[in-house]
This record gives C-alpha cells, structure tokens and sequence, in this order.
C-alpha cells in the first residue's frame, strides 16, 4: 500500500509545503540491506563516572568495525550514526545531569536516521533506593528524544543485568549475556531497527551463541512461523530464511496457494493446518519431529479481526478472535515444550499488538487476546528460563498491510502520523524485530515486549 502523503512530502514542492504550514514531515528510514555498514557514521561513546558498560561496549563496537569517538575530543561539526551512553554510573538524582551534559551538545549531531541508546541498571538490581529511582528516570529520558530529534532518529533505553557487565572471561552466563548485548547493540544501530524507538528492553542472564557470521544468524536453526501465507507472515518468512533460518511455514488451508509460493520463493517447507482443530497441536507435533526432530524458534505470528464493539458483538466473534490469536498459541507451546521438540537454546517469539496495550474501540476481543499474548510471555519466560529458552513478543503499531488498506482514509492517516516517525511501519519492519529475537545470540533478551510502532502516540 503507498502512502502517498509521505511521497509528496520528499518531492521540492512537498517539503516547501510541509515546512510552511508545519505538517508532519515523515522522513525517509533506513532499513537493512544485507552488506550495509552496522552505521553510517562514526559512533559516540559516553559514560556516567563509574559506568559498568562502556569498556565491553567499546570493545564489541570495535570488533564490529565501528568508529568510535570520545566525547572529549569531538570537533565542533562533527557529525554521528549513534550516540551511546552508559548511564550505570549514576547512583542518585544529581547524577543525571551528566545525561544533559553529554547529549545537549550533540542533540543536532546525528546523522538521519541516527541511533541513540542509553545503557541502564534494572532498576530492581539497584543497591539503593536512590539509585533505582535513578535509573527509572531514564526512561523519560530516552522516550522523549525519540520524540524531539525527528529525521528518523531512534532512541532505546537498555537494561542490562549486573552480570553481564563483571567479567567477559567469566562463568558462562555471563558471556552468554554479553553476547546477547551484542546482538541489542547490532539490532538497534542498525537499519533493521528502522520502525522501533523509545523501547525499553531488558538484558537479563542466559546463555547465547555467537553466530559465526552475523550476517546470517541463524544459519541451521529450523524456524516455525504461523500465519506465513500474506503480510507480515510471508515477509518474516523472507527475513528469517534471508538469515540462514530453514523455514516452515504454516497457514490454513484456504491459503494453500499463497503459502506454497512464500515456501517455494525461500527454499522453506509449507504446512496447511487450522490451528484451532482440536488436534492441531499433535500433528504439528508430529511433523516438526518426523522431518526435523526439533523446532529451535517457534513464532506465533497467526492472528485474525472480527471488529464489532462489545454490545454489538456476537459470542462467535469472541471465541474465534481469542482461540486463534492465543489460546492456539497456548495449546501449541504445551505440547511442543511436553514433548521436547523445543531443546535448550529454543526460542519462542509471540506477535502482540498496542491494542493490546492501549485497547480499541470496537476490538475489545482483539485487545484482550493481545494483552493476552503479554501475560503469555510474562508467565512462560522465567518459567522455561531454566530450560534455556527464551520468550519474547512483539507488539506492532500501524503497520502497512492489507488489513490497514481497509481502514477509513480518515483513520489510516492518523495511524500513520500518530507517532515519531509520522508513518506506517512496514512488515519488514516487524520481521526484523522477530528475526533478533530469535536468533541464538538473543538467549540473555527473555520476557520483553518490543513495540514496532514507531514510538506511536497510543498506549505510550
């Protein structure tokens, strides 16, 4: 679907309009290209005095071929693809002023589409009650430039585990986290995290695997993705097989022509299955363990609407809307995981949504099985930490699909410009994020819930 707004605005007369009359001005992302630099421009390294987190970030930046400059020898001009600052120094409120003092001469430094990334404390680790409100504060922090630096400069807030910063030699739980921050740090400086700002994600302990070339990272891991046939499915599909991944691709069998030629395009394998047969999850079950023995990611990507507000829905609408986008995924992961196709390493990466999140008139069964899919990862991710798999979700925003071209033209456009980017995120966008999450350096990135929204208005 072309937004047509947004390609007036980057034509000569758009802008002199757009700027005239201060009309949302949507800028032109940067998104992934296999072989492109991890930024565009050298990256700016700070840290709070007594910082954990800036000597092993320096050097996974370095080992990554990043340019790195010190903030105490930046020329006046100077120009950056990142700005990163390790806040773990500061203990108390006064300390925050050294955040000021490190991005306000910066804050027209970077370049389009630039990265910032504030490095943090889990502020239920901090040793002191000063120290974790502290930490809170960054938040706002990192939520608010995410609004004010505009040209598609995007800002996370990262929480990383005490271990993960003590020893990069050390036990392997530390290393595992270690590795896991790398794989942060290579998701949101790069272009594959175009659409995600003003995120707040935790890095906790765990075991990963470093792959042998970042590139592809999930070279020989087998990789489920329901709903694979159209839109999102079909561009995660693309994404995680571009990546290394062999995939299976699942959908009902009304659209066994689409799914046959996603898998067909990727090399993948296609399965018709209804997931909300009762014995769906056996024979799932049954074939991932006849072909493959295993399914190292599971992602829940299938999910359907029937829109109608509450007085005017009919119970029909609730139960399939609540079946498909979670009780499937439900009955799935418990068989999956009882019969232990799932092994240590697994991971299992759920798609939410900002209306579960913020609600939505009129989708209230959507809403609660999305809130749904959250209280899924929060219960299940430190349940199955000790078997070594990880759960994640994400939770797109206004995403550029069939199902938003049905949308009203009146609300299409403000679910477009209702948020830092001023447009519709792309299923690319989305599959990107899964595609982090799955993959084997991630182990340590476990009960999060990352919006692909860019930082929407809704639900913030």
């Amino acid at each position: 679907m072309t937004d047509r707004y947004a390609s007036f605005v980057q034509s000569g007369a758009g802008r002199a309009l757009v700027k005239r009359l201060g009309l949302p001005d949507p800028p032109r992302l940067r998104r992934h290209t296999p072989g492109d630099p991890l930024v565009p421009g050298p990256v700016l390294l700070g840290a709070a005095t007594g910082g954990r987190l800036a000597e092993p970030v320096g050097k996974i930046l370095t080992a990554a071929g990043v340019e790195l400059r010190d903030p105490a020898a930046v020329a006046e001009a100077a120009r950056f693809g990142a700005l990163v600052y390790d806040a773990t120094g500061i203990t108390d409120s006064t300390g925050l002023r050294q955040l000021y003092d490190f991005f306000h001469p910066q804050a027209r430094a970077l370049l389009p589409s630039g990265r910032v990334i504030v490095l943090g404390t889990p502020p239920a680790e901090c040793d002191s009650p000063r120290e974790a409100t502290a930490q809170r504060a960054l938040e706002g922090l990192t939520r608010s430039i995410g609004k004010e630096f505009g040209r598609g400069v995007a800002a996370q807030l990262v929480y990383v585990t005490k271990e993960a910063g003590n020893a990069s030699d050390g036990p392997d739980l530390s290393a595992g986290s270690l590795t896991s921050l790398e794989s942060t740090l290579r998701f949101l400086l790069s272009g594959r995290s175009a659409y995600v700002s003003g995120q707040v994600i935790r890095v906790g302990a765990g075991t990963a695997q470093p792959p042998a070339d970042w590139d592809r990272p999930l070279d020989g891991q087998v990789v489920l993705v329901t709903g694979a046939a159209r839109g999102i499915g079909a561009a995660l599909a693309r994404v995680l097989a571009r990546d290394g991944a062999q995939v299976v691709a699942l959908d009902i069998p009304a659209a066994g022509d689409e799914l046959a030629a996603v898998a067909n395009e990727i090399g993948g394998s296609a399965v018709q299955l209804d997931l909300t047969a009762a014995d769906a999850p056996t024979r799932l079950a049954e074939h991932l363990a006849g072909r493959h023995g295993r399914v190292d990611v599971v992602v829940h990507n299938a999910g359907i609407t029937r829109d109608k507000t509450l007085g005017r829905m009919d119970a029909d609408r609730w139960d399939q809307v609540l079946d498909v986008n979670l009780s499937s995924q439900e009955r799935i992961n418990d068989v999956l995981l009882a019969r232990d196709l799932i092994p240590a390493g697994g991971r299992i990466v759920s798609v939410s949504s900002i209306a579960g999140i913020a609600g939505n008139r009129g989708q209230t069964n959507y809403a609660t099985s999305k809130a749904g899919v959250i209280g899924l990862v929060e219960s299940l991710a430190p349940a199955l930490r000790g078997r070594g798999i990880s759960v994640n979700a994400v939770a797109p925003g206004f995403i550029e699909t069939r199902l938003t071209a049905r949308i009203p033209l009146a609300l299409r456009e403000a679910g477009r410009r209702m948020n830092s980017m001023s447009q519709g995120g792309l299923p690319v966008d989305v599959a990107e994020t899964i595609g982090w999450l799955a993959w084997p350096a991630s182990g340590a990135v476990s009960g999060n819930v990352v919006r692909v929204c860019g930082q929407s208005l809704l639900g913030a």
